[in-house]
Parts: structure tokens; sequence; C-alpha cells
């Protein structure tokens, strides 16, 4: 069976740091998957913030997410603070993927994963270019 690869950039933009929740963890007394996507939801929001963007205005545009894709690699516990490394990569006429490295406090690798973000338009429902000015700025970071 074919295994999802994520390919972690060499360059880092914006470093998060979240800890795990008790009601992140799942039977396995471990992190869960559902728990991580949220958690990587969190690290996106606070990339965005970093920049003076939202995922509803990013230089006139607003953000959805088209695919994710999440390689584990190890456990996540309750009490661990993960440190999230983002980067920009795969530009687009219409978005770009934001890809995340997921290391517990100790370095150990816990996940890498992709979200591909394109550019949309809320009111008219509909997709849209990626806005000069932001592409700019994500080019010289990524």
């Amino acid at each position: 069976m074919a295994r999802i690869k994520v390919e972690i950039p060499t360059h880092t933009v914006f470093e998060a740091r979240i800890p795990v929740r008790i009601t992140d963890l799942n039977y396995g007394n471990h992190l869960g998957n559902d728990a991580l996507l949220s958690i990587l939801h969190e690290a996106r929001m606070q990339l965005l913030g970093h920049f003076g963007w939202s995922e509803l205005s990013i230089g006139g545009a607003g953000m959805i997410m088209a695919d994710v894709a999440i390689e584990y690699k190890g456990e996540g516990f309750y009490g661990d603070t993960l440190s999230i490394k983002l980067a920009f990569n795969d530009i687009s006429k219409y978005g770009f993927d934001i890809t995340y490295h997921v290391l517990n406090q100790h370095g150990k690798e816990v996940a890498r994963a992709k979200t591909g973000m394109l550019c949309f338009n809320y009111q008219e429902r509909k997709l849209m270019a990626l806005p000069n000015e932001v592409k700019a700025k994500i080019e010289t970071k990524a």
C-alpha cells in the first residue's frame, strides 16, 4: 500500500508552540488525528496573523482549504508542547501550500503535514486569483 509522503522544505517562516491538551487525546491515550488537524489549524491561524492576515482576509481574498495530507511519525502525549514549523510552498495562480513540521519538546518528530490553500471569494462563492501583494510577500519567504 502506498503511503503519503509530505516533503518539508529546508526553510521555516514561522514557528508555533501549542500544548497538547487532555481533550486532544484519543482512546489510545495519545494525540488523536482529529485533534492534530485542529492544532494545525491553530498553527495556520498564528502564521497568517503573523503577517497581518486571516483566513477571511488575505490581501482582499479569503482562503479555503482544498486538501490536507498528514504523515504521522510518532506519538504526542498530554503535557507535550508541540513545535510546529511552518513554511509556504508550491505557490500557484490561485493559492499555495502550507507545510507543517510537528516536533515535541524533545525534538522528536510527531508529524509532517501540508494544506493546500486557495483564494476564495466568500460573497460570490468562487475561487479568485492570489493577490499580487500576498504572492510577493510569500515568495520572499518560500
